[in-house]
């Protein structure tokens, strides 16, 4: 596991600010919550950090809400653990967000994900070490010199996505990033369900 596991890579243009939209958080919450459950977001006690992220599109525009940094070992969140991203310059490794708290260090790859199809309306990032040694290179891979919350990364689902069966299948492994995979889908419920089920389907 890489000791910067967690940390925020992109150059952060963030305002201080009331929490999202009411219904966008309790709905992120209410679906965050059975991933908590499956271990699938959390925290890692050893490295002191928390793992997994969570979003959904604002209002179908091209901003997104989603869970805030270091906010994994909460069982339940509320609006205080979300942030608003109001612009990604992928390019440029820069994020702007607003909220009681900064975007996750994972920002950057939701934005790109959200950038290649108007449908994508939620994206899901887990941790879990046994799905991603059972998909790792059998499923859509992203190349393992890109690492977590960088352009690279953004720019590797951008591929996935345009070459790999991932937007038909719905998830993508993170070679670079040790235990990540993502899942999109038109919602929340269609993004989260499909990441419980191939947890299911590979227990």
């Amino acid at each position: 596991m890489s000791i910067d596991e967690g940390y925020i890579k992109y150059v952060s243009d963030w305002t201080s600010g009331p929490a999202p939209d009411d219904a966008a958080t309790a709905l992120l919450n209410k679906w965050r919550r059975p991933l908590y459950a499956a271990g699938l977001v959390g925290h890692y006690a050893d490295l002191g950090v928390g793992y997994g992220n969570i979003s959904v599109r604002f209002r179908g525009t091209d901003q997104f809400v989603i869970s805030g940094t270091q906010t994994g070992e909460l069982a339940d969140t509320c609006g205080d653990h979300y942030s608003l991203v109001t612009d990604c310059d992928i390019e440029r490794n820069r994020v702007s967000c607003v909220g009681p708290v900064e975007a996750s260090s994972e920002t950057l790859t939701h934005a790109a994900l959200y950038a290649l199809n108007a449908e994508i309306g939620a994206v899901v990032h887990i941790h879990d070490r046994r799905m991603w040694n059972e998909l790792l290179h059998r499923a859509p891979t992203t190349t393992g010199d890109a690492g977590y919350g960088t352009p690279e990364m953004a720019r590797e689902f951008e591929r996935l996505y345009r070459e790999t069966e991932f937007p038909h299948r719905g998830f993508a492994v993170m070679a670079g990033h040790d235990e990540g995979i993502v899942c999109i889908g038109a919602g929340l419920e269609q993004a989260v369900s499909r990441m419980l089920r191939l947890q299911r389907d590979l227990a």
